[in-house]
């Protein structure tokens, strides 16, 4: 049995020739409204015990609304959301906290509407206390804090009991990186002792580091419901091609999911990686001199070409990248059948694992002008470690330690 399970869900805004007509809708008379605008509609997903979910897309895709339905706190018009176990959710900055109630009163507020009596909030309250470290703000009037401030108190007493469901949104991307720190360190607790996790957030760090699926939404609807690479791959590319036309998606030999998009004016021709001696390969020591050459052809006059590439680890972050317009090496009136060699060099001062390359060309900084070709994974290739020490992490730092004595016990010999 799944711990959450939404069908068929759907949210509309309805308009009205009258008010009467809308009063006697909520008494459940049946009036036909003058316009709908759906915010979400026909989305569908299961989550089961332990699962880790990202919900991504851009601004205007229905993320937050989902959330409001899975919670209650926004009545769906269309659909069904199950729930079996108990949630405890930060879906907006203060999570309906009363301004002119102090932040240890707030807790008590918030809690009970969670379903915890006095005693069981009195027994956490020290604990919500000492993990907001508002120090003596937490006794002073919500208004005068700050957002950061709201977010603590709002984050402390959502994870005072661990909950079955932890929904997230982007409340965690207000205030200071310490606590954003400290309190993905509470989640990735919580999901070692069992907790599911939903939640929404722009950053792919986030998503790729927490989560092992993500769901995309676009206009309001489902698209993409994959692993966070995956989606994240395909949610790049609809940025790039706004009119969604081009976005390719294919399953390589390795069973990887490759995403590309572009209009065709430029094309990435072939990519390959070759180490110090020159060689083509797909291996790399720690630290090696390496370069990317990527060969491209242009098929329709263009003013200005970018090359773009970025290094991603196993999960699909960035672990660096760049493009010629920020390096000044822009090109511009290219003509029909014009071909280029961009030559990288670069040291692989990375971790040992697999990594992917993604190159995209455009015509200036971004992507999201005119995007003529983006591919991800078009390259794989693997670091190995044969002549460094052992090491932990996705970099490899070049580091002495020196050792000294300051200090010893002389021993008294006359004893």
């Amino acid at each position: 049995m799944s711990l959450l399970s939404v069908q068929n869900l759907g949210k509309a805004f309805l308009s009205y020739r009258s008010e009467w007509k809308r009063f006697a809708r909520w008494f459940g008379i049946p009036t036909n409204a003058s316009a709908e605008h759906w915010i979400l509609r026909h989305v569908s997903f299961e989550i089961h015990a332990g699962e880790a979910i990202g919900i991504i897309g851009q601004n205007g895709a229905g993320k937050s609304t989902l959330l409001k339905m899975i919670t209650g706190t926004l009545q769906a018009t269309e659909g069904t959301v199950q729930i079996n176990g108990r949630i405890a959710a930060i879906l907006e900055l203060g999570m309906g906290f009363d301004p002119e109630l102090t932040g240890r009163q707030n807790v008590f507020h918030a809690a009970g509407l969670m379903g915890f009596n006095t005693r069981e909030i009195q027994e956490v309250m020290s604990d919500i206390e000492a993990f907001a470290e508002i120090g003596e703000y937490f006794d002073q009037p919500v208004r005068v804090y700050s957002s950061g401030m709201q977010v603590r108190v709002a984050f402390a007493v959502a994870t005072a009991y661990r909950p079955e469901i932890l929904i997230v949104d982007e409340a965690l991307s207000v205030g200071d990186t310490y606590f954003q720190h400290k309190s993905f360190d509470r989640i990735r607790e919580f999901q070692k002792q069992g907790t599911t996790l939903l939640i929404v957030s722009h950053d792919p760090g986030a998503i790729k580091s927490l989560c092992e699926r993500a769901i995309l939404l676009e206009n309001g609807a489902v698209i993409k419901d994959g692993t966070p690479e995956e989606a994240f791959d395909f949610y790049n590319a609809i940025i790039a091609e706004k009119e969604n036309s081009t976005v390719e998606v294919s399953q390589l030999d390795t069973g990887k999911i490759q995403t590309s998009s572009g209009t065709g004016e430029a094309r990435i021709q072939q990519v390959s990686l070759y180490n110090s001696k020159g060689e083509a390969t797909e291996f790399i020591n720690v630290g090696e001199q390496a370069e990317l050459h990527i060969k491209i052809k242009v098929y329709q006059a263009i003013e200005s070409l970018v090359m773009g590439y970025a290094i991603k680890d196993r999960l699909g972050q960035v672990c660096y990248g760049t493009n010629t317009w920020h390096s000044g090496q822009a090109l511009q009136n290219l003509t029909i059948d014009d071909e280029y060699e961009f030559i990288v060099s670069f040291t692989a001062n990375l971790g040992v694992g697999s990594y992917s390359v993604s190159i995209a060309l455009h015509d200036k900084e971004t992507h999201v002008t005119n995007n003529y070709d983006w591919r991800d994974l078009v390259l794989v290739f693997n670091v190995h470690n044969s002549d460094k020490i052992f090491f932990q992490g996705l970099s490899w730092i070049p580091q002495k330690t020196e050792v000294k004595k300051i200090s010893s016990v002389k021993k008294d010999l006359t004893k």
